[in-house]
């Protein structure tokens, strides 16, 4: 249902045109005296159709759209031409995944410098009970059986 452009435009109907206009102004469809000039009239705006005039001349969806971190590659080079993949993309790829990906790296570098911290903290203060095998053992053994399992 198409709203009636003689309907008067509400707070957020201005900011959601502010905000259209900020996404083509940043793909660059318009330049910025433009966009600055466009954007006044958008808080000036009293019904939708003139909202709807300031962006008439422009997409409403972007037409084209930079690919995401959520898509997924499936098997080989995922389309990618061969100069990409011999270029230095694949070893990229490969390492997102697996037991040397950058999470797990991040996990155990985290339980290192933690159980390092505690270490020396027990050193400083007399090496009596060694309390940091309590913060590094089941910490680390849980680490492990993740990294084993492979999640």
């Amino acid at each position: 249902m198409t709203a009636d452009p003689r309907m008067r435009a509400s707070d957020q109907d201005r900011e959601r045109a502010a905000q259209a206009l900020s996404q083509h102004h940043a793909v660059g469809r318009i330049d910025a005296a433009e966009f600055h000039e466009r954007l006044d009239r958008v808080f000036e705006a009293k019904t939708i159709g003139d909202l709807d005039e300031l962006t008439a001349d422009l997409p409403d969806v972007d037409l084209y759209p930079l690919p995401t971190s959520s898509l997924r590659r499936t098997g080989g080079s995922g389309g990618l031409p061969s100069s990409t993949i011999a270029g230095g993309t694949a070893g990229a790829l490969s390492r997102r995944h697996g037991r040397l990906s950058p999470p797990w790296l991040a996990a155990w570098s985290s339980w290192l410098g933690v159980t390092l911290l505690c270490t020396v903290i027990w050193l400083l203060s007399g090496a009596g009970y060694p309390w940091p095998l309590w913060v590094a053992g089941p910490w680390g053994a849980i680490l492990a059986a993740g990294w084993i399992v492979g999640r």
